[in-house]
């Protein structure tokens, strides 16, 4: 993993370290599963103070990015409970969809549907 903080930035060094942790994520040069290195290592690493890596884990694992193990340390864990409830309801989705599809019912209207469904739920865009 490699991290690159401007020291001449008016953004917090928290915030950068925070960001390139997201950022190598989102382009899966860090995995879900992946042990990000211990505070004091990354501290050492990039030449930064040990307690400003621990308030961007701090922030990561608030923001549902990292799972902090005792024994493993910070884990890159996005929303796990989300992923899980996506892989369930494609399961469910498979079924009703090719149930759909024997029933003639087009793509059109199924999305339609969808739409029809979550204008009941209010802000769950």
């Amino acid at each position: 993993m490699i991290i690159e903080i401007d020291f001449n930035s008016d953004e917090a060094l928290y915030l950068q370290l925070r960001n390139q942790i997201i950022i190598g994520i989102a382009t899966s040069k860090i995995r879900i599963g992946e042990e990000l290195p211990s505070v004091r290592q990354l501290a050492d690493d990039i030449g930064i103070n040990m307690h400003t890596v621990n308030k961007a884990y701090t922030v990561l694992k608030q923001e549902g990015f990292v799972k902090v193990d005792r024994r493993r340390g910070a884990v890159i864990a996005i929303d796990v409970d989300k992923i899980e409830a996506i892989e369930e309801l494609r399961r469910d989705l498979k079924v009703l969809l090719a149930r759909s599809s024997c029933k003639n019912i087009s793509r059109e209207e199924v999305h339609a549907l969808i739409d029809e469904v979550y204008e009941n739920y209010g802000g769950l865009d």
